[in-house]
């Protein structure tokens, strides 16, 4: 029923309003699902002591929190126009390009002992996000 009086109100919205309320929403569940990841690390820690079910249950709703952000990418997207589609669809290409080469390289020097450090997952996150961040401005630009 929701999902009915949403596409009605959705309809009776331009392209760019629409656009607008999906950039929103999809920020609005990015920040649910960075809040439920901050509080399993922290909350294991600190809230409730280690306990294993607790926080297994958290990680279970963190998921549906980013099951929730991903459909909201999704609906972002096919909202978006065919141009507006080409960037992102350019910029994820090469972020995912780049998370699995880099990701992989990174990890076999510092398994191999040849980085003086351990690689850790929040390095890879940064690097993907930063390499999307950087497509699109280059998309934008290159469609101008």
């Amino acid at each position: 029923m929701e999902g009915l009086i949403d596409m009605a109100h959705s309809q009776e919205l331009s392209r760019r309003q629409r656009n607008q309320l999906n950039h929103r929403r999809l920020a609005g569940f990015t920040l649910v699902w960075l809040l439920s990841l901050a509080l399993v690390y922290f909350g294991h820690r600190y809230l409730w002591g280690g306990a294993a079910l607790v926080t297994t249950a958290m990680v279970g709703l963190n998921i549906i929190a980013g099951i929730a952000m991903m459909m909201a990418n999704k609906k972002l997207l096919a909202g978006l126009d065919e141009l507006e589609q080409k960037v992102q669809l350019e910029a994820m290409a090469l972020a995912l390009g780049a998370g699995l080469v880099g990701g992989f390289a990174y990890s076999a020097l510092s398994q191999t002992g040849v980085l003086p450090f351990h690689a850790e997952i929040a390095h890879l996150a940064v690097f993907i996000a930063l390499t999307y961040l950087v497509a699109m401005v280059k998309g934008v630009k290159k469609y101008q």
